[in-house]
């Protein structure tokens, strides 16, 4: 009913710069929240970054300044410009979205399978 694809993901350098995108597709009523988390191998999963409808945007101290998060309301679309990025940024990243759906109305959380990001030299 709901599909979260991740895209943009791959090898890049440090201090390099990558920009991944998450497009919800489905049935779907009304999006209050996107974002992005991570998980680093043998790490517990994070939040990166989040925006909600009304604009209030969330990041993780490690990525304050770095990283950059945005949202295309009218394609259902979450963005995550990351700059500068460290050889610690590397994980998998998985986009989350709170939505409401036509048969569901009340708000649930929705994943895509994560992209992964790897910063080495």
């Amino acid at each position: 009913q709901v599909q979260l694809v991740e895209s943009g993901g791959g090898l890049v350098q440090p201090g390099g710069s990558l920009r991944l995108s998450c497009a919800a597709s489905g049935s779907i009523f009304s999006i209050n929240a996107m974002g992005w988390y991570r998980q680093a191998p043998e790490k517990e999963r994070e939040l990166v970054a989040s925006v909600r409808s009304g604009g209030r945007i969330n990041y993780a101290d490690s990525v304050k300044g770095r990283f950059t998060i945005s949202r295309d309301n009218a394609k259902n679309t979450v963005y995550l410009q990351m700059t500068s990025l460290k050889p610690e940024d590397t994980a998998v990243y998985y986009c989350n979205a709170e939505l409401r759906t036509w048969s569901r109305l009340d708000g649930m959380d929705y994943w895509g399978k994560g992209t992964l990001v790897t910063v080495s030299s």
